[in-house]
Parts: structure tokens; C-alpha cells; sequence
């Protein structure tokens, strides 16, 4: 039950920390994005305030990667995006729509799915060398081309894939010695994919909102992670449920990626409303 109560509370605090980054990024002075972003988004204490959450629900994520499987936590992650839509009702007063409803219990069936279909499992080490380079190569590629990037959901999906180069590494660290962890070649990879992320995330928060792009990340995250964390990394399945798997997790992307598209659907709408008034 630990790795479960863990992946809850971590789902509540990448919530929390979506809210507070995405006002947070909006409300940042014009300037170039990238590393240069995130240094005049430090000096905001709502942004910190989010990065906070965002680091508490990486840590908590990260110890339940230790017995759960990647499709399992990722999905669950991924669900803090419907938490976060909740947050906004209760305390900012965004109006709830009848297909976000719907959304959000498609993906809370798959929740339910992916955790009856889970079996707890160690994952496979992986060679710090090998998976310096396997893991890197992509990190140093999505650096390279930031600048020529545009559009909220390229960045999304950018980011969404070096969050997949996060835990994917700490699937291979998670049950590790903490104190050791420093010594791994692979724990300093995965913070540099997370600071990477967070630039991604950041530029694409300001050109869209949070719902349509934290979708787009979480569903190329759970995707990504869900097919190498089965294939490659150990991650196991109660025999005779590998469809639930399949299901849950495309109950799940699919419920990310309609939120999102509901969410820019209303927000041209409300444009074209005010343009046409």
C-alpha cells in the first residue's frame, strides 16, 4: 500500500504545482524563453510555490517507481492534470463543462484498470554507461533545437519526452540506497532532463493554457514510458490482464488529450465570441 498512498499524494502535489506554474509563467515579463525564462520565473514566489509542488510530486513518484510499474505511475501522474481542473473550480472559480466531466471519469476508469492490472516489480538495472547515451542523446538533441521550436503543443510534446528520460531513469534508481544515489551517473542524467522539462514547460505554459498543455506532455509521457517501461525495464503485468493495461492506458491518454482539446475548443470560442462582440 505505501507505493499506492505515494503515487496519490503525488498526484495532488503536481496539481498544486500546475496551477500555481501555469499563473505564474502567464503573468512572466516578455523576454526570450529557455533557461532565460526560468531565471526571472525564480524571482516569482508563485512559480517557486509550484515548483515545490512539482518537486514533492517527483519525489513521491519517484519512491513509488520503486515497486510500481511505469504505466501505473506515469498514468496516475498524468491524472494530477483532472486534480488540477478540480483545484481551479474550488478555489479560482473556472467554470466546469459537461465534456470535462465526462473526461475526467474516462480517465479514472483507467486508473482503476491500470491499478488492478499492476504488479509490483523491481525494475531491471540498467549499464550507467549505456544508459548515459541512450538516455542523453535525446536531451542533448531537444537543447540543440529549443529555439527553433514553436507552438504549444511541439513544446509539449518536447517536454513531455524528457519528463519520459525522468522516469525512466528513476525507474532504474528507484530502489536504490538514497544516500548512494549521487554516485550513479544516471541521478545526475535525470536531473538534467527535469531542468530541461521544466524550460520546456515553462515556454509552452505561456503560449497555451495548462490543461491543453500539460495533456499533451502527460499523454506523450505515459505513452512513451508505459511501451519501453514493458518491453525494456521489467515492468510486470497480473497475467491475463495485459488488456486491461492497453485499455486503462488508452483510456487515460485519450482523457488527457480530450481535456486538453476541450479546453483550446473553449478558449477559441470564447475569443471568436469577443472578437465577434
Amino acid at each position: 500500500m505505501t507505493g499506492y498512498l505515494e503515487l496519490a499524494a503525488s498526484a495532488v502535489l503536481y496539481a498544486l504545482g500546475i496551477v500555481a506554474q501555469s499563473v505564474a509563467s502567464r503573468r512572466a515579463d516578455e523576454g526570450g524563453g529557455g533557461l532565460g525564462l526560468l531565471s526571472r520565473l525564480v524571482r516569482d514566489r508563485l512559480y517557486l510555490l509550484g515548483f515545490a509542488g512539482q518537486v514533492g510530486g517527483f519525489a513521491l513518484a519517484f519512491l513509488a517507481r520503486a515497486e510500481l510499474p511505469l504505466y501505473l505511475v506515469q498514468a496516475g501522474s498524468s491524472c494530477a492534470v483532472g486534480l488540477a481542473t478540480l483545484f481551479g473550480i474550488a478555489v479560482l472559480g473556472w467554470r466546469i463543462r459537461t465534456v470535462e466531466v465526462v473526461v475526467l471519469v474516462v480517465m479514472a476508469t483507467g486508473l482503476v484498470l491500470l491499478v488492478a492490472a499492476a504488479t509490483p516489480s523491481t525494475a531491471h538495472d540498467v549499464p550507467q554507461g549505456l544508459g548515459v547515451v541512450l538516455f542523453g542523446l535525446p536531451l542533448v538533441a531537444l537543447v540543440l533545437v529549443q529555439r527553433r521550436i514553436n507552438g504549444v503543443v511541439p513544446l509539449a510534446t518536447a517536454a513531455g519526452l524528457t519528463f519520459a528520460v525522468v522516469a525512466m531513469t528513476s525507474r532504474t534508481l528507484a530502489d536504490e540506497p538514497l544516500p548512494t544515489l549521487p554516485l550513479y551517473p544516471l541521478a545526475w542524467l535525470m536531473i538534467v532532463a527535469a531542468l530541461v522539462g521544466q524550460s520546456y514547460l515553462a515556454l509552452s505554459l505561456r503560449r497555451g493554457s495548462a490543461t491543453s498543455t500539460v495533456a499533451t506532455m502527460d499523454a506523450t509521457t505515459v505513452v512513451i514510458t508505459s511501451v519501453i517501461g514493458i518491453a525494456a525495464l521489467g515492468d510486470r503485468i497480473t497475467p491475463g490482464r495485459e488488456w486491461w493495461v492497453v485499455l486503462g492506458v488508452g483510456l487515460v491518454v485519450s482523457g488527457v488529450l480530450l481535456l486538453g482539446s476541450a479546453d483550446r475548443f473553449a478558449k477559441t470560442t470564447d475569443d471568436a465570441a469577443q472578437v465577434s462582440g
